[in-house]
């Protein structure tokens, strides 16, 4: 039966709906390290071209999806020009159909062995935007006390956001805030805030004695439920808005009143990158403002959840200059990534967006310090292992049971410097 299931799907995978992505098949992810400014300015040259999609960038080496049509010329320039690369991905539409199938086949199984009809997750695959919310409805029943939801308004194509409210009652206690999930494709990062709840949930609950939780676990729904509704479009990272122009969306990443369209983002509507028709133009982004600017004051650490690269990243992204208090995000950020080499050994890279990672403006991280006043803003690039945004979701645990270390960390530091003793 699951194979011919699984048969049915491919076929229903590789029907490709209206609108025009880059085909996958054949598609490559090159690993290409480089080592002088020319090679650099090389690939740079390729950026924001069809058929690349450069993935991650730091200082000695870049990751590029690049499509079938492309990738014969693109290895002879590489190899002109004496940069080695690793193919990491073979074959991007194989692995995303193999990864589709698996998440069907899970699910399946997860609906007959357990009773998951109460909304409860398994963790052992991603789920779509209605599980994700039916988890959080469960989370509210099963922790009446100290679960509520609160709605801070709908999506672009009408999807309601909901925050989660971890709380033991009583006044004037800090709060920490957790977004995932703005670039549709990093499904690592709604899975872990979410497996990171439950854990808390659990068997941490000493966490919510002295802090409240705001967790936002998908801040881009119509572009993550668009990633689960065919495989065609798993590596779409845009919200879904129109703006007039042919292609959809915008980065919301980019799209923040914070420095805006200085640095790092695009003005091309086609771009991966675009940073919106003027900043805070994404109704989602919108919705998080008003919320967190509505608990102002109250909110004392601001993380968000990406992937993938295995950074812990702080302001500035849009200037190498560093925040005032750049002493207490980096030392922060240190035990941070200490706390996750002891869990499994991940090394984690730490520093200023803009200098650890690359220059980019419009970052919510930038804003929450800059606009919202929250001094201890970091933004987390998840794991990748060789599968990038394709993480099998047999890391599911693995990756929030690291990051939940990371996450005491914070918590302890948030509890000793701001909650009443």
């Amino acid at each position: 039966v699951i194979f011919l299931f699984a048969t049915i799907f491919v076929a229903a995978v590789i029907a490709i709906d209206e609108e025009t992505h880059p085909s996958m098949q054949g598609m490559q992810s090159l690993s290409i390290s480089y080592e002088t400014p020319e090679q650099y300015s090389l690939l740079k040259n390729y950026v924001d071209v069809p058929g690349f999609d450069f993935v991650k960038s730091t200082k000695d080496f870049v990751d590029v999806l690049v499509t079938a049509d492309k990738i014969k010329d693109f290895k002879q320039l590489l190899e002109e020009h004496r940069m080695n690369y690793t193919v990491m991905v073979e074959d991007v539409q194989q692995l995303v159909s193999e990864e589709y199938i698996a998440q069907e086949v899970e699910r399946r199984l997860q609906a007959r062995t357990q009773d998951y009809a109460s909304g409860r997750l398994s963790f052992t695959y991603y789920p779509n935007y209605k599980e994700v919310n039916e988890y959080l409805t469960y989370l509210t029943q099963t922790y009446k006390n100290i679960a509520s939801l609160i709605t801070i308004g709908n999506s672009y194509e009408g999807r309601s956001m909901k925050v989660l409210k971890l709380s033991t009652g009583g006044g004037n206690k800090p709060a920490i805030f957790i977004d995932a999930g703005i670039h549709a494709r990093e499904w690592i990062a709604p899975a872990t805030a979410l497996y990171m709840v439950d854990l808390m949930l659990q068997s941490h609950t000493d966490l919510l004695a002295k802090v409240d939780w705001y967790v936002l676990p998908v801040l881009n729904p119509d572009g993550y439920e668009y990633t689960h509704s065919s495989s065609a479009n798993r590596l779409w990272r845009k919200t879904r808005s129109n703006t007039g122009s042919i292609c959809k969306g915008v980065d919301g990443n980019r799209n923040y009143d914070m420095q805006w369209m200085t640095i790092g983002a695009s003005s091309n509507p086609c771009s991966d990158t675009y940073a919106g028709p003027k900043a805070f133009s994404e109704v989602e982004n919108q919705h998080l403002r008003d919320f967190i600017l509505a608990r102002k004051g109250q909110i004392k650490a601001y993380l968000t959840f990406h992937s993938y690269g295995q950074y812990i990243l702080y302001p500035w992204g849009w200037t190498s200059s560093v925040p005032s208090n750049e002493p207490e995000l980096r030392n922060l950020a240190s035990q941070c990534a200490q706390a996750i080499a002891k869990s499994r050994r991940t090394r984690y890279t730490y520093g200023t967006s803009a200098n650890a990672l690359y220059p980019a403006a419009g970052g919510s991280d930038d804003w929450a310090l800059g606009k919202a006043g929250i001094n201890l803003s970091y933004t987390y690039e998840l794991p990748g292992g060789n599968s990038g945004f394709l993480l099998p979701a047999s890391e599911i645990k693995p990756v929030g049971v690291e990051t939940f270390e990371a996450l005491k960390v914070v918590h302890q530091y948030v509890t000793s410097k701001y909650a009443s003793h």
